[in-house]
């Protein structure tokens, strides 16, 4: 298992790659300077410290927590994980349909009510909080409530990535190392920056990663919107996308 170098660490490439200093990150997130220094020679970050630097960064706070190692708070996470094959169905018709009907559909799935939280989310397929570059992409996506073959089927629909269910387990336990394709097609999905990727998992990318089709960044739009959805709710939005089909 590839060792994790810190948080602090990743921090200081992605700073470095935007030319962006400690002092800049501050005054930007409304902390000191000091706080983010101690953080980047080592220190463990709080949650606010990633809350707050994550909207500066253009980062989902989630992916932070990720990245960081720490547990995700209860608020962060998807509302019911019973969701996930619903959430799979939808995302794989959806990107089928014609654009007015990919967009009428995600109107409607931001329409759906709040609907109270029942439990944590603690699915026996979420990838461990520790572990290398390959675990912390895994986790990201399982965040956005996709198990092993929700990934599988959803980047083999919109990248150019088709692999197995089992090969996205063996990624998430750092078992295969990630590629450079890879890293560009989980960007795509995760609705990251792939040169940001790239530089967090220190996986040098040879040639300047091409723009995510439509698909995918439309996939990456609705997987996150989905994340606050039911069981239920989310078998609604499936039918809705199978119909519009």
């Amino acid at each position: 298992m590839t060792e994790h170098p810190g948080f602090g660490v990743m921090l200081a490439r992605l700073l470095d790659a935007r030319e962006l200093s400690a002092q800049g990150l501050a005054d930007r997130a409304g902390l000191d300077a000091g706080e983010v220094r101690a953080v980047l020679a080592g220190g463990s970050p709080g949650e606010e410290f990633l809350r707050r630097i994550s909207s500066e960064l253009g980062f989902h706070a989630v992916d932070l927590f990720v990245l960081a190692s720490r547990e995700v708070p209860d608020e962060m996470a998807p509302l019911d994980a019973s969701a996930a094959p619903a959430v799979r169905h939808t995302v794989t018709d959806a990107v089928r349909l014609p654009a007015a009907e990919r967009h009428e559909l995600l109107r409607m799935v931001r329409a759906l009510p709040q609907e109270e939280r029942g439990s944590g989310f603690a699915p026996r397929w979420l990838a461990p909080t520790e572990g290398g570059p390959g675990t912390w992409v895994i986790r990201m996506l399982q965040y956005r409530n996709l198990n092993h073959l929700g990934i599988a089927m959803t980047l083999g629909l919109v990248t150019p990535s088709y692999l197995s269910a089992s090969t996205y387990g063996m990624i998430g336990s750092d078992r295969l190392e990630l590629t450079p394709r890879l890293v560009t097609d989980f960007a795509a999905l995760l609705g990251i920056d792939a040169g940001d990727l790239a530089t967090l998992t220190g996986v040098a990318l040879t040639d300047g990663p091409p723009p995510p089709s439509p698909e995918a960044a439309y996939a990456a739009v609705l997987l996150w919107e989905m994340r606050r959805l039911s069981a239920v709710q989310a078998q609604h939005a499936s039918e809705l996308a199978r119909s519009m089909g």
